[in-house]
């Protein structure tokens, strides 16, 4: 009789092949055996490349994250569990009791949380500026200033910052400048050439692009900075899942192609939009109204983004007639799928800021975010004239 009692010792050998994958290999595994400690302690040490323990690093993960360094000009980066992981990364990985930053006035809600409540929990200073207004970001430094916190294109107001103004300011004021890329994409603008000390993402919106994956990035153009930001990621256990690396891999395959058509597809809904009874306004980085525009033209060379915001006649009464007659579109708070979102900042991701501080960023009852997907224009141009009408009565 076969003894089987040693069937489920590990590991077993992988079937050899002549041929390899032509789809990356998902590694689900939390651990990786060595053969030897002093096999072990070459790793550690760097003398030799491979894994140990996931939430260390694991090949999924350092695929995507070489993607995105190869789509940002960089090297070393970090792929972390969700945007905010990578946030968190940045100024926790870098920042420490005593330290002040800046961060724009108009950032993510989530973000904008973390500056104003977490970071004064844990000793570090924060102060709120006008990312467009280098002279308001000089007047906020202090002699205990580290870091500059900035996106390139704002969430959801899509005001553009002065990120060349702001390089020069950081540089010569010896402060780190970072940079959310998340909405404009490597594909519109890239940080770095542009005087950025680290970039960041949400790889869950745009680059991953199916709404099935959670995941951030960071990355530093000093390799110190990338280390420090990859131990607090470790230590905190930002880790990001396998599988939902191996998920975004995939969506960056077709990234290129969704966000050139994405884009052209936004810049045109938000002409028609600007066309509609019942619309107040409508902010696009491209449209000569927007109140960046010469900045946005030199800064993003003609590049708009998939992002388009406007706002309703009728406060919350229209946005919530306008969701219900939208029905064709997800009402859900993200962005960069390949099908058309709609976000409503005051009911969630700028809940949390009082009325008086939501209307001091223009974020009215009546303002709606698009993040627009691959639809046809003409069908999305039908809705948006239908939805609007019903809750305008236009």
């Amino acid at each position: 009789m076969r003894n089987d009692r040693g069937s489920l010792m590990r590991p077993f050998p992988l079937p050899e092949s002549a041929s390899r994958p032509v789809v990356t290999p998902l590694s689900p595994s939390v651990v990786y055996a060595s053969d030897t400690p002093d096999a072990l302690d070459a790793q550690y040490e760097g003398r030799v490349q491979g894994y140990t323990y996931a939430r260390e690093g694991h090949p999924n993960a350092d695929v995507v994250a070489a993607r995105i360094d190869a789509m940002e000009g960089a090297t070393g980066g970090i792929v972390t569990g969700s945007g905010m992981a990578a946030v968190t990364a940045v100024l926790l990985g870098l920042l420490r009791s005593g330290d002040h930053v800046i961060g724009g006035n108009q950032l993510y809600g989530r973000s904008l949380r973390q500056m104003k409540e977490d970071l004064p929990r844990l000793g570090i200073a924060t102060t709120l500026a006008d990312a467009g207004d280098v002279d308001a970001v000089r007047a906020a430094l202090r002699p205990e200033t580290r870091l500059v916190l900035v996106e390139v294109v704002s969430n959801p107001a899509l005001r553009v910052a002065d990120i060349d103004g702001l390089a020069a300011l950081c540089r010569n004021a010896g402060v780190l400048l970072a940079v959310d890329n998340t909405f404009t994409t490597p594909r519109a603008f890239r940080p770095f050439d542009h005087g950025a000390d680290i970039v960041i993402h949400s790889v869950t919106k745009l680059l991953a692009g199916h709404s099935d994956v959670t995941l951030g990035y960071a990355v530093a153009r000093d390799p110190a900075l990338n280390e420090a930001m990859r131990v607090f990621a470790v230590t905190a256990g930002l880790t990001p899942s396998p599988f939902d690396c191996w998920l975004a891999e995939r969506g960056m395959l077709s990234f290129d192609l969704r966000f050139d058509r994405a884009q052209a597809t936004a810049e045109a809904l938000a002409d028609h939009l600007a066309g509609l009874p019942g619309v107040k306004r409508v902010i696009y980085p491209t449209r000569p109204d927007h109140p960046d525009h010469a900045r946005a033209a030199a800064l993003l060379q003609g590049q708009g983004c998939n992002m388009v915001s406007f706002e309703l006649d009728g406060g919350r009464a229209a946005a919530n007639a306008f969701t219900r007659a939208a029905e064709e579109l997800a009402f859900a708070p993200t962005l960069g799928d390949v099908g058309t979102t709609l976000s409503h900042p005051a009911s969630s991701s700028h809940r949390a800021l009082s009325a008086e501080e939501r209307a001091a960023l223009g974020l009215g009852e009546g303002f709606f975010r698009v993040s627009v997907g691959l639809e046809d224009l003409e069908a999305l141009r039908e809705v948006f004239t239908r939805a609007v009408a019903e809750a305008t009565g236009g």
